[in-house]
């Protein structure tokens, strides 16, 4: 099987992310509530309700922050510690490498989540290195959140759907080729656009489409009305 490696353009975020709905703060969210429980889990040397020999320290609860980015603003639950010790640079990190961190997820959702990718967003955040287990377990439930995010139901009514195609460059074995990256958007009855589908295909090909608008139809896309998807 080829070896294919996919690279968004920094400069392609924009385009991306021209989401007024909840779906990617979501996604973003919960990845960053996931990476403060695994930062807790490392720092206790034990997991919620673990028995260890390693602990070192019981958790005291949660205390939300509010954390704002492009995608909008995210409530995230800090971990606490009986003795309150336990701090987080990932606020003060995420700012500063927002882009990066979003493009990595996003690359996610096109091509599936990686050991590889959750160590870069692991490092990029806390400024260490997880453990491999730690790592491991980032990628399991991170693969479960994109999955759910791709597959998710449409619930809402569209009336209006926006089909563009990006051209981003992807590494296959030792050549970078161009590929079409896909893009459905839906405009909400109030006005609001949200990313309903991203995959990776041929802009030239109609079957590309096809499958695309197929997938989106089976996940319940309708325009509310006798214009809905068919």
């Amino acid at each position: 099987m080829a070896n294919i490696n996919v690279t968004l353009n920094p400069d392609l975020l924009p385009n991306l992310l021209s989401d007024d709905g909840e779906g990617m703060k979501k996604l973003v969210e919960s990845v960053l509530n996931q990476v403060l429980e695994a930062q807790m889990a490392e720092h206790l040397g034990a997991d919620r309700h673990e028995r260890s020999s390693d602990r070192t320290g019981y958790r005291n609860g949660y205390r939300e922050r509010q954390l704002t980015t492009r995608v909008g603003t995210l409530i995230l639950r800090v971990p606490q510690t009986r003795d309150g010790n336990f701090s987080t640079d990932l606020f003060r990190r995420y700012q500063r490498s927002e882009q990066a961190l979003v493009l990595a997820l996003m690359e996610m959702v096109v091509q599936g989540v990686s050991t590889r990718k959750v160590t870069h967003i692991t490092e990029e955040l806390c400024g260490a290195q997880f453990s491999k287990s730690t790592v491991s377990s980032l990628a399991t439930g991170l693969s479960a959140r994109v999955n759910h995010w791709r597959n998710r139901r449409l619930k809402d009514p569209y009336p209006f759907l926006l089909l563009d195609a990006l051209v981003i460059h992807v590494r296959k074995d030792d050549s970078v080729v161009p590929v079409a990256a896909l893009i459905a958007t839906g405009i909400s009855e109030e006005g609001q656009r949200e990313i309903l589908g991203l995959t990776l295909g041929d802009s030239e090909n109609e079957a590309s489409w096809d499958d695309m608008l197929r997938d989106l139809k089976s996940r319940g896309l309708g325009g509310g009305g006798p214009g809905g998807l068919r």
